[in-house]
């Protein structure tokens, strides 16, 4: 494909995969749910869907609106619409932060994804069986401290996320979504399946669905509204990416449902799989990472059938750690692609070893540079606040901005398919609400 030519989707379900893809990682599997039984139960699951649909999903469009009028990516999507519209060519850095966001969270991320394929193999050679919680605990703190096998394990996961962007949108990035997303939702039913038989399915069920009003509070529905923002992958420069490879046939808002119902159906499973598992046991669900490589751990090395159990939710766990970094991986490697005369092999070669580079600066950060800080934060700790606290806000607050105010009204709906009341609607809700949603969150994420 000449480099004047800019990729497309192959078809609506391989992009509505892709953007799920993203959208579905390591948080949907234990912080969601953890979130749902902590905050109100049915409660909060109510006021996160308010919140998907009045933030995240103005804010999802607004960024696929803008990539696919852009047809580029964020940074010259940006600057190409600020300046058709004679608007400040500054609106540029809006890509800019979304762009960076994604390629300091990878280096971080791809961290824990590395995590996720140690205990993969760990779980295949049964290396949690018979353990008590010492054992596992052993083996988790000897994991951190160790930053050769981190090295090995970080690489090893860029690797697979370096080797599946260089194939290209068709190739790459649809054929691992294709393959990764049935593969991950049938795991997660086989859990949730084995859940239903351990005799702690009811207990589950209350847990997270049984409404508690008395336990929903201000700060619970700013969490409903930053875990709506959070979990869409929004703020990242992704959605701008994906956008821009989308045709003109596909309905934004209609394609937006379809991505936040998938995206919460996967978090509410999860939870479905994963904590019969842990009541089953007598365990706390409220570990937050510890759940994943701690609790979870002990609980398949002392259970019947165990190993295999272990192996397919580390697997699902690998899945999907690699389904958001390969949409991570994708702001950068368009950026490079499109501001050089490389070829699409080698700006992801180059973009992935740079993220690679500053992910072993993370990984040092819990052994030999453990007494580096920075404002009295660690490597890993503070590229995680930089870009939650700031850049993924600040980015999501600028999209819809944009969009809700420097884009012609008309040209937008008509682009939206909304006329009447849906457009009033819209235009209410994307001018005012989100932008106050996000500023919210943001404000009091400083607190």
């Amino acid at each position: 494909m000449s480099k004047l030519e800019h990729a497309q989707w192959s078809s609506k379900m391989t992009f509505v995969l892709a953007a799920a893809g993203s959208a579905v990682g390591l948080g949907n599997i234990w912080r969601f749910s953890y979130m749902v039984g902590d905050s109100g139960g049915a409660a909060f699951v109510l006021i996160y869907l308010a919140c998907v649909a009045l933030v995240g999903l103005p804010i999802l469009v607004g960024e696929w609106l803008i990539g696919r009028r852009g047809q580029k990516n964020p940074i010259n999507a940006m600057a190409e619409l600020a300046r058709k519209g004679g608007h400040l060519p500054a609106w540029a850095l809006v890509g800019v932060s979304g762009v960076l966001a994604a390629f300091l969270i990878l280096s971080f991320y791809s961290v824990i994804g590395g995590w996720s394929l140690s205990y993969t193999l760990g779980a295949v050679t049964g290396a949690f069986s018979g353990q008590d919680a010492d054992g596992i605990g052993a083996i988790f703190n000897g994991l951190l401290a160790n930053p050769t096998v981190l090295l090995l394990w970080h690489t090893a996961f860029m690797a697979l996320v370096i080797w599946i962007v260089a194939q290209g949108v068709t190739k790459g990035l649809e054929g691992a979504v294709r393959t990764m997303m049935p593969a991950l939702v049938i795991l997660m039913l086989v859990l949730v399946g084995y859940g239903m038989t351990t005799g702690h399915f009811g207990e589950a069920l209350a847990f997270m669905f049984r409404p508690d009003w008395s336990a929903v509070t201000g700060g619970v529905v700013l969490a409903a509204m930053g875990q709506a923002f959070f979990t869409l992958s929004l703020g990242m420069g992704i959605m701008m990416a994906y956008g821009s490879y989308l045709g003109e046939d596909v309905s934004l808002i209609g394609t937006a449902r379809t991505v936040i119902i998938i995206d919460t159906a996967i978090a509410l499973l999860a939870g479905l799989a994963i904590f019969p598992i842990v009541f089953a046991n007598g365990l706390s669900p409220g570990e937050g990472p510890g759940l994943i490589f701690v609790t979870l751990p002990l609980a398949f090395g002392n259970m019947a059938g165990g190993t295999l159990l272990g192996l397919m939710f580390f697997l699902l766990l690998t899945f999907a750690a690699l389904t958001s970094a390969i949409s991570l991986l994708e702001p950068v490697v368009e950026l490079l692609e499109e501001r050089t005369p490389l070829s699409r092999v080698a700006v992801t070669m180059i973009g992935g070893v740079a993220v690679w580079a500053l992910g072993i600066a993370a990984l040092m950060s819990f052994n030999v540079w453990g007494d580096v800080l920075i404002f009295g934060l660690n490597i890993f700790d503070l590229l995680d606040t930089f870009t939650s606290k700031f850049l993924l806000p600040l980015t999501g607050l600028g999209a819809i901005v944009f969009v809700a105010w420097c884009l012609d009204r008309r040209s937008v709906a008509g682009e939206l398919q909304l006329e009447g009341t849906q457009e009033q609607i819209w235009h209410a809700v994307s001018r005012y609400v989100a932008p106050l949603g996000v500023i919210a969150v943001f404000v009091t994420g400083l607190l």
